[in-house]
């Protein structure tokens, strides 16, 4: 059984400055402080927190939206690849980020659901508070 995580972040940047750096393989990892891969083009490989987290940069709009495909180790070789999608809005003092990721296999759904704001938002928004 698969499940569906809906949540959203702001975050003290334009979308344009997030869109920009979730998509910069040196700037997304001095954020979540591992190593990543990642190019702005669909069909590029994604890997992120030194190749724990693979996938596929499936689409990208600029500045508004990237699809990608998503894997996390704890899955089985049978489960299917999830599917994340990010969307970057503008809000008065930065940018919302809303995310919705499908396909989240059962066994992993908390520590995923918990991951983003653990190891993605609120990194994030220290990096960007430091300068």
């Amino acid at each position: 059984m698969t499940r569906i995580i809906q949540i959203a972040a702001s975050l003290p940047a334009s979308p344009d400055r997030l869109f920009d750096m979730y998509l910069s393989s040196e700037e997304h990892a001095a954020f979540t402080g591992s190593a990543v891969s990642v190019a702005p083009v669909a069909g590029s490989p994604f890997s992120a927190f030194d190749g724990v987290i693979t996938g596929t940069i499936l689409q990208v709009v600029p500045k508004r939206l990237i699809v990608q495909s998503w894997r996390s180790p704890h899955w089985g070789a049978a489960d299917l690849d999830s599917t994340l999608i990010l969307t970057f809005l503008p809000e008065n003092d930065g940018a919302r980020i809303e995310l919705t990721q499908v396909n989240v296999v059962e066994n992993d759904f908390a520590g995923v659901c918990h991951g983003w704001e653990k190891y993605y938002w609120t990194p994030w928004r220290e990096y960007l508070t430091r300068g």
